[in-house]
This record gives C-alpha cells, sequence and structure tokens, in this order.
C-alpha cells in the first residue's frame, strides 16, 4: 500500500491522480445531484461565445471524442492515462536517478495520452449510442403535433395524451389551455405550448382550435379546386 501511495502521489502519476481524483468528486456530486452530470444533453460541447475553446471542441471531435459529457471523458482519459504512467513509474522509472526520471517522466505523461485517446474513443461509441437514446426530444419541436387523450379526460387541472412519434410513441402531460368542458379519452387534441415549470402541454381541441380550423377549410378548398 505504500508503494502505490509513493507512486500514485509522485511525479509523473501525480498529476493524473489529481485529475481522476476531481474527476471521481465530480461524479460523487452528480449522483447527488449537486451538479449537472450531462446526461441526456448536448453531449461535449466546449463552445464558449468568445469563441476560446472553439479549437479543442474541434480537436475532440476529431479524435473521436464528441458526443459525450465533457467530465466523462476527462474521467477516461485520466484513467486510462494513470494506467499507463503508474506501472511505467513502477517498474521502469523508480530506479533512476532524479534527474533522469523528472526528464523520462514528463515524456511518459505526455506519451500516456497517445493509447489513451484511441481506448476512450471506442469505449465512447457504445457509451454515445445509448446516450442518444436516453436524450430527451426537444420540447418545442413537439408544437402542433396532434396527440390523442389517453386519460379518462382532460381538464386545465389534469389529463394526459399520447403522441406518434414514429416510434413506441409518447406519453405527455397536457391540460386544456381554456377553461371549459373536460374532453373525453379518444378525443384528438393539438399541442398549442409546453410550459417546462410544470412540465405539461398545454391543448385544445383539434376541430375545435380556430387556427387549425381554418388550415382544415383551406386544405379542403385546395382540394375542390383540383377537382
Amino acid at each position: 500500500m505504500a508503494e502505490f501511495l509513493n507512486v500514485a502521489l509522485t511525479f509523473p502519476t501525480l498529476p493524473y491522480s489529481i485529475v481522476l481524483a476531481f474527476a471521481m468528486v465530480y461524479w460523487l456530486l452528480a449522483a447527488c445531484g449537486v451538479v449537472d452530470d450531462g446526461i441526456g444533453g448536448d453531449g461535449l460541447d466546449l463552445d464558449v461565445s468568445d469563441g476560446g475553446l472553439h479549437g479543442v471542441s474541434g480537436m475532440f471531435s476529431r479524435l473521436g471524442l464528441g458526443g459525450a459529457p465533457v467530465m466523462l471523458v476527462i474521467a477516461l482519459l485520466a484513467f486510462f492515462g494513470w494506467t499507463a504512467t503508474y506501472f511505467v513509474h513502477l517498474f521502469l522509472l523508480q530506479p533512476l536517478p532524479d534527474s533522469l526520471r523528472w526528464l523520462a517522466g514528463s515524456a511518459t505523461a505526455l506519451l500516456a495520452l497517445v493509447p489513451a485517446v484511441p481506448i476512450t474513443a471506442v469505449l465512447l461509441r457504445p457509451i454515445r449510442r445509448l446516450l442518444l437514446r436516453l436524450r430527451p426530444v426537444p420540447q418545442t419541436s413537439l408544437l402542433g403535433r396532434v396527440g390523442v387523450i389517453a386519460s379518462p379526460q382532460v381538464t386545465t387541472q389534469t389529463g394526459y395524451a399520447t403522441v406518434d412519434d414514429g416510434g413506441a410513441g409518447l406519453i405527455l402531460q397536457v391540460r386544456l389551455r381554456e377553461e371549459g368542458d373536460a374532453l373525453p379519452r379518444g378525443e384528438r387534441v393539438v399541442l398549442l405550448d409546453y410550459l417546462p415549470e410544470h412540465n405539461h402541454y398545454l391543448v385544445a381541441r383539434e376541430h375545435g382550435h380556430p387556427a387549425l380550423s381554418f388550415q382544415d377549410s383551406l386544405i379542403a378548398g385546395d382540394k375542390e379546386i383540383h377537382r
């Protein structure tokens, strides 16, 4: 144990130990909900308004490290870099004199990233696909879609509806946009607005909504013209 700590907490393994420890603390905080874990977000997004990190983001993408939370990428790079550096330090660098060990250690710390990058890129492929499946559908992209009420009724206080997304379908919390008679199960409704603070959509009866009725009349008129 003493030898492990001596290698892990001395150069050249020490920088990777610090980064790996920081990543572990970060993920513990993420598991407790203190910080954002990046899951379901936009993945590796290092672009900032002043353009300072555009080059880093582009480099990571070219190396196959894009499309995943940045802290996950850093944690994997740090782990594989630490593993390579640790064993080189343990078996090859310890017997060297201090001056030569610092020079060889610096080269080892840099070269450890050479195998770490492709290994991380390979591991990120299935993780990236999983994150894409977990990523929520952008709420604004559903506005204007037609759903079918699946609850016994929809009022201004309660209800849910299903929306065909081309797959298994979505079940969404919905509320009537305006006070009125409750809509029964099976009624077709249109999604008019999304309230993120309440996590539900405001809906109206499909055929009773003025904009939709006007659109339906235009479609019907167009069909009459082409007959």
